[in-house]
């Protein structure tokens, strides 16, 4: 579905390593500003241990994992918004992507340099907040006059456009994101097209030392804090263990490794779900001898515009659904077990897909 999630931070935070641990691109991980210049995209397979039971039952040819596209953003720096060190670029990337994972440096280090001289984290998001928020605000005064005569003339959709950009300029001209504006998802849908940098879903990810990677520190606290009105989520990353964690060969010893950290899961894999989320998609599956696959959708979706993910003619020719909910086939151990067991639902068009649906769809064209 080719949605991205644009890795954001300033410089030496630890945003290429994490980046390098999430994808088998190797970004450059240099200890000076601007070593990435040019966006590195990721295609990261998505955890889902539901696909590897799927696959134990059925024991397909071949097993299909979802993704998601990572984008590693170069550091931005205080005057990005005016054009600072390339910040027309920068910004434009990020512009580009559905939602952003914000790298905060959240551990002490004398031999990585910090581009503020000291790690303080909220600091350091406030250094890209504005920067983001400046840019928007320049978006929203650039098109707010147009609305206001369109407005003027009788425009009713034109004049709830205006009302709406009003309260975005206010937030904006406050030092608040535009995703703190309380309105509803038709009003948003008026202002989408400005596509504005922080009015995109964002999760903060508090980069951390190899001791604080189960529990947290004062760094991690503090940005808890500071993130606290704000529709944001958080998670504790060291991306810097997770380098060396994704150097071992195999499982065991990762989640040995993992254990002794006191983490049931990666930090890589806990991020890859929390984009994944983040980005509103949800999974169902298609199950059989051939193949077991996860499949991406928006959350919210029916049936036939699911349907269309894997093929066209799917939702062109629309019939039905066949759907088997995650913990009957696993309890159950097959179709034909739940099929006798009365476990199929007959669904149709108005049918909203939830997550871990089993579907089959049947379709005439």
């Amino acid at each position: 579905m080719a949605l991205q999630c644009g890795i954001v931070g300033l410089p030496n935070v630890g945003k290429s390593t994490l980046f390098n641990c999430l994808s088998n691109a190797k970004a450059q991980a240099a200890n000076f500003p601007f070593c990435t210049i040019e966006p590195n995209v990721g295609v990261i397979t998505v955890p889902d241990e539901r696909l590897i039971r799927l696959a134990e039952i059925d024991n397909p040819k071949r097993v299909v994992p979802t993704t998601i596209e990572i984008v590693d953003i170069a550091g931005l720096v205080k005057g990005a918004s005016k054009g600072e060190g390339l910040g027309n670029k920068f910004l434009g990337n990020i512009r580009n992507t559905n939602a952003i994972i914000h790298v905060l440096r959240c551990f002490e280090n004398s031999n990585i340099t910090h581009v503020d001289g000291s790690v303080d984290p909220v600091r350091d998001k406030g250094i890209i907040d504005t920067e983001l928020q400046l840019k928007d605000l320049e978006t929203v005064e650039n098109n707010i006059g147009k609305c206001q005569k369109q407005a003027a003339a009788g425009d009713k959709t034109a004049k709830r456009r205006f009302e709406i950009l009003t309260l975005f300029k206010e937030a904006l001209e406050q030092g608040f994101s535009a995703r703190t504006v309380e309105t509803d998802k038709e009003d948003r849908k008026l202002v989408q097209d400005l596509n504005l940098l922080t009015d995109k879903p964002v999760l903060y990810v508090c980069n951390v030392d190899e001791q604080s990677a189960a529990t947290g520190n004062a760094h991690t606290e503090a940005v808890k804090a500071a993130i606290a009105d704000e529709k944001a989520e958080m998670l504790i990353v060291a991306a810097a263990t997770e380098a060396d964690i994704a150097e071992l060969e195999e499982y065991e010893e990762r989640q040995m490794f993992l254990e002794d950290l006191g983490l049931k899961e990666s930090g890589v894999a806990r991020l890859i779900k929390a984009a994944y989320k983040l980005l509103n998609l949800e999974t169902f599956f298609t199950t059989g001898a051939d193949e077991t696959r996860a499949w991406t959708y928006n959350r919210g979706m029916k049936a036939p515009q699911t349907a269309g993910i894997i093929h066209t003619d799917f939702e062109r020719g629309f019939i039905r659904a066949e759907v088997i909910k995650y913990n009957d086939y696993t309890t159950l151990g097959s179709e034909k077990a739940c099929r006798d067991a009365g476990k199929i639902g007959i669904e149709g068009k108005e049918y909203v897909v939830q997550d871990g649906d089993i579907m089959h769809f049947l379709f005439n064209v």
